[in-house]
């Protein structure tokens, strides 16, 4: 699972019924810094295109889960429970869910809230995965960034299966997730997805989280 993130964008609301209503809206189209290049390195951004989460959100039937710090043993509220709502735009994907009065009894969610009221969660991640090039043979492409603005690499995704959203801390991308995503430039310094349609399944076949290669 790759996880992207968003600064801002929650709003918390109480309903009559005692029912909290979260609203979080998390922007495409905007760069996200994974890596300023260190001393030697060249910058490395990711962008989210349009509607990149639209396949698995306009499914009824697949399930997307909002959690606490991509915890599943911490939802907050789910698409098949009802209780989260998912909208697409070319601007943004936004949510809204419903926090119960039974939920709010529940420990994590408490400390969710006083984290929230506390000005402690600082944005949105999204968990995803880059369908398999089989599939969705143009999920995403990197470029050099505009010489007239840095000399970052970007990596645009223009598709991904998004399976949660989650409030998080700090909406970043821990190293591990760098390494994930196989930052690897070639000679010409370009990064390029290796091709592997001749490989079989368990015979050396690239999962779809680690197709970038030099």
């Amino acid at each position: 699972m790759l996880w992207g993130g968003h600064s801002g964008g929650l709003e918390i609301r109480k309903r009559a019924s005692g029912a909290l209503a979260l609203h979080g809206r998390f922007p495409y189209n905007k760069a996200a810094v994974l890596s300023d290049g260190g001393r030697t390195g060249r910058p490395r951004k990711e962008v989210m295109a349009s509607r990149a989460f639209s396949y698995r959100v306009e499914l009824p039937e697949e399930e997307i889960h909002l959690l606490v710090g991509h915890d599943y043993g911490q939802p907050l509220a789910s698409k098949a429970a009802g209780t989260l709502r998912l909208k697409d735009s070319d601007d943004a994907l936004t949510f809204d869910a419903d926090i119960t009065t039974e939920m709010q009894q529940v420990s994590w969610v408490r400390d969710f809230l006083a984290a929230l009221g506390a000005g402690l969660i600082a944005g949105i991640s999204p968990g995803f995965r880059i369908p398999p090039e089989r599939t969705v043979p143009d999920a995403e492409k990197v470029e050099e960034e505009d010489p007239a603005l840095g000399t970052a690499l970007i990596r645009t995704i223009y598709a991904a299966l998004l399976y949660e959203l989650s409030v998080v801390t700090r909406p970043a991308y821990p190293e591990t997730q760098i390494e994930a995503r196989n930052w690897q430039p070639t000679a010409g310094g370009l990064l390029v997805p290796e091709t592997h349609q001749d490989r079989l399944p368990y015979r050396g076949a690239v999962h779809p989280l680690n197709r970038w290669r030099a």
